[in-house]
Formats: C-alpha cells, sequence, structure tokens
C-alpha cells in the first residue's frame, strides 16, 4: 500500500488533472484522459467522449475490443496482475509462449462471433477473521484477456458520469482517498454514521437491470452479447457446472466496473438527497450531523437496495455514533471517537501471515526468518500507519515473542517465550537483527511531520 500524504489528490475524478492554462483543448482532453489505453482511446475518440455522442450511445466498439493492439495491451493487465490457472489448466507464461497466435486466434474468433468464454473455475478463500469463506471466480487467461479489453473499451465511457464519491476499482482513486474523505466529514461534524453490508453484492446483483444499465450508453450487439457471455458463464463447482442466473463473479476482470455501474444510480440518489456517502465499491458509508438525518439516509437506502433487488444485511447494516464506544469499520480501519487503528479483523489477518513465516520448527535462521517478515510488517505498516500510536506495540510485541520461542526451540526448550526469554533476547537484540518495528516507525513518522 502506498503512502496517503505522498499520493496526489484526485478526488475530482478524470478532470482533476492539472492542465496549464495555456493549454490548448486537445492538450487539455489528453490531460484529463491520460490513464486510458492509448490503443484504444485516439484523440478523436476523447473528444468525442468529452463532448457527446448523438444520442448519447455508442455504436461501433467490438473492432476496438477485437484489435490486436487492444489485445496485446489487456494481455500486459493480465500479465501484470498473474493469477491462478482456469479450468484449462493454462498459466499465464503459457499462454504467453505463443502470443501473437493466440492472440490473432483471439482477435479472428472475436471478429467472426465464434469466441465463447470458457466456464469459469471456483474457489473458495477465507474471509479474514472469521470462519466464513466467500467464492472467487477464476476465469482462463483467454477470457481474461477477452474481459480486459472490453474494460479498456467500455470503463472510459461509464467513468465519465460515475459518482464523485465512489472511489473502489476506478482509475486514479484508491482506498487512501475514500480514508481522506471520511476522515475529513468526521472531523466536520458528521458523526451519525450509517454502517452498511450489502449482503453478497457481487453475487447477487441482477441480470437484466445490470445489463439495461450497459445499453443505456452501449447499443453495439456484439459487445453486449459478449457482456452476456460473461453473466451467463457456467462456474465449475465441484463435479458438475452451474450456469448463474444472477451476479458478477468475484476474481473476473469486468466485474469490478459492472458492480460500480450497477450502484452508480445510488450513488446519484444519495448525493441528490443531500447526504455524504463514501463508497468503495460494496462498502459504504453514509455521514450525517443529526440522527434524524442517519435514519432517514437509511430508510433511503433501504428503498433503493430493495427495487435495485439487492439486500441489505439486517445484522451488520446499522445507524451509529462514531463519538461513543463501538464505531465503525471501513475499509480495514476501525473509527471510534476521533480516533483510527486497524480493526480487529486486520490484525487477525495479519497474524494469519505471519504465523507460517514464524513456526518453531521451520528451521530457518534468524536472519532469514527477519528477512521474510519485515516486507510484510512494512508493507502493513505503510497502509495503516495512520493509527493511534497504541495500536502498534501489541503487535511488535506478539512478533518478537515468535521469534523468542523459535530461540528458545533451538537451545531445547519447550512451549512459547516465557519472561526469563526477555531478559536473554531483550528488545534490542532484535532491533540490532534488523527487524521492523511498527512502534519506531510510527515514532519516526510523526517527528518527521512534526518537522
Amino acid at each position: 500500500m502506498q503512502e496517503e500524504e505522498s499520493v496526489t489528490d484526485t478526488s475530482s475524478g478524470p478532470s482533476s488533472a492539472p492542465v496549464p492554462t495555456e493549454a490548448n483543448p486537445a492538450d487539455a482532453i489528453q490531460a484529463r484522459w491520460a490513464w486510458v489505453a492509448p490503443e484504444v482511446w485516439t484523440e478523436r475518440m476523447l473528444t468525442a467522449l468529452e463532448q457527446g455522442v448523438r444520442g448519447g450511445h455508442w455504436y461501433t466498439l467490438m473492432d476496438k475490443v477485437a484489435a490486436l493492439s487492444t489485445l496485446r495491451a489487456a494481455f500486459a493487465r493480465v500479465k501484470v496482475n498473474r493469477g491462478a490457472a482456469g479450468v484449462d489448466h493454462v498459466t499465464v507464461a503459457m499462454y504467453e509462449q505463443r502470443l501473437e497466435a493466440n492472440l490473432t486466434e483471439l482477435s479472428t474468433a472475436l471478429q467472426t462471433g465464434t469466441y465463447r468464454p470458457q466456464p469459469i473455475r471456483r474457489h473458495w478463500i477465507p474471509k479474514p477473521g472469521t470462519r466464513q469463506h466467500r467464492p472467487l471466480g477464476i476465469p482462463t487467461v483467454r477470457d481474461r484477456v477477452v474481459q480486459s479489453a472490453v474494460r479498456l473499451v467500455l470503463e472510459p465511457i461509464f467513468e465519465a458520469g460515475f459518482a464523485e464519491h465512489s472511489y473502489g476499482f476506478r482509475p486514479r482513486r484508491g482506498t487512501k482517498d475514500a480514508l481522506r474523505r471520511v476522515e475529513a466529514l468526521l472531523r466536520s461534524g458528521y458523526v451519525h454514521v450509517v454502517d452498511a453490508d450489502l449482503q453478497s453484492y457481487f453475487d447477487s446483483i441482477p441480470h437484466a437491470p445490470l445489463r439495461a444499465r450497459v445499453q443505456s450508453k452501449v447499443r453495439d450487439g456484439r459487445v453486449l452479447a459478449l457482456l452476456d457471455a460473461f453473466l451467463h458463464q457456467p462456474i465449475f463447482e465441484g463435479l458438475a457446472p452451474w450456469t448463474p442466473e444472477e451476479g458478477t463473479p468475484q476474481g473476473a476482470v469486468i466485474s469490478p466496473l459492472l458492480a460500480n455501474l450497477y450502484l452508480d444510480p445510488l450513488d446519484h440518489a444519495m448525493a441528490a438527497a443531500g447526504f455524504e456517502m463514501v463508497r468503495y465499491a460494496d462498502d459504504l458509508v453514509v455521514l450525517c450531523r443529526t440522527p434524524e438525518d442517519a435514519a432517514q439516509a437509511l430508510r433511503l437506502l433501504q428503498s433503493w437496495t430493495s427495487a435495485a433487488g439487492l439486500r441489505l444485511h439486517p445484522e451488520k447494516t446499522r445507524v451509529m455514533d462514531a463519538q461513543q464506544s463501538g464505531g465503525f469499520d471501513f475499509l480495514g480501519y476501525h473509527f471510534e471517537r476521533g480516533y483510527r487503528w486497524p480493526r480487529a479483523k486486520s490484525v487477525k489477518k495479519l497474524r494469519a501471515t505471519l504465523r507460517p513465516k514464524t513456526r518453531r520448527t521451520h528451521g530457518q535462521s534468524l536472519a532469514v526468518t527477519i528477512a521474510d517478515v519485515n516486507p510484510v510488517l512494512r508493507g502493513w505498516f505503510e497502509y495503516f500507519k495512520h493509527s493511534h500510536p497504541t495500536a502498534f506495540r501489541p503487535i511488535d510485541a506478539w512478533v518478537r515473542m515468535r521469534l523468542r520461542s523459535i530461540l528458545r526451540k533451538r537451545q531445547g526448550r519447550q512451549g512459547r517465550a516465557q519472561r526469563p526469554d526477555h531478559r536473554r533476547w531483550p528488545c534490542r537484540f532484535f532491533e540490532e537483527q534488523g527487524l521492523f518495528s511498527l512502534t519506531t516507525a510510527h515514532a519516526q513518522l510523526r517527528q518527521s511531520l512534526a518537522r
């Protein structure tokens, strides 16, 4: 994760890129849309995107999806994101071995209408801090390339109209922007919070209204048919495939765009009603000044989701006062009484990541173990470094306990580290060995900010 201060604030979306006063219109357009794929979005197309197309509909897009230049750009993104093989067992590396031939075949299949997506391999992954699991859909590399190409073509069309307070899976935006917005609203007195949870959102999006929202701007029948094929891809789970009647699989490249598109009317409805909502994909909170406003916001949210065929989790959706004990969680952080710190699940996830690296029986030297642990701690700190100082000391102590237990085992003693081990291997010892300390890093950060 990148640090929050080092990232330029892009909260105003595509139009926020700095443009010189004397820049000509073409340069200004290029600056605003610098993130789009140049293989697809020519200067002429960007001008049409800004000025609008006739009737507000885009008709001829499949030729852009099927172009070899677009497919090459799409594969480059698939390669960067890596990911596992699908049902055909073809990895990214294997697909790349005959890349040009594969892309040429794919381009021909898209142009002739013979392309058919393969089934999705479903894999269940644990939810951090719980015993529950969530489904992850893994398309084949071939299908991920096509979905990436479709996203390169469609994303700018819809991005132009997305709401200001939507931050998830959008260009030049991220969790840091959403967290900054929540923090700013809390400091401005918006402390009555609707903490909402959309139950199984990605798996429950109704197909017909989703398609209608795509069709509101895209009228290329071949592209619409391609999206239909993605939404109805069979899912392999167990011994037999089944075809979903709703939802878009988490793990599919096109899913984040479709998920944002389906919730975009909610974004605009909340803004039109005067409510401050912050949304990152399906994670959302509404921050209000009074309990009455929060209750009204919840009613609007309940009404909209019900009409849209979605469900609010009855136990996880609530109205609360962020100034009181209890607080709320958002994007890995816990907010309460003017402070924020890592939520309990975030700490559990960190410990779950570090446990296999610090087993007493793994046989690695202390230096190798510390070298393996440090990148995890540094990455975690970069995201959670704006937490209250008390959040870091218990984690540091837990990591040192794990390392002392390793050293204790090598001296022939059983069990976890005991109090005498603290004197045998004090905190300074691990500092000298190069162990990254969250507490020390936070203290240094505060000093640098004070200067």
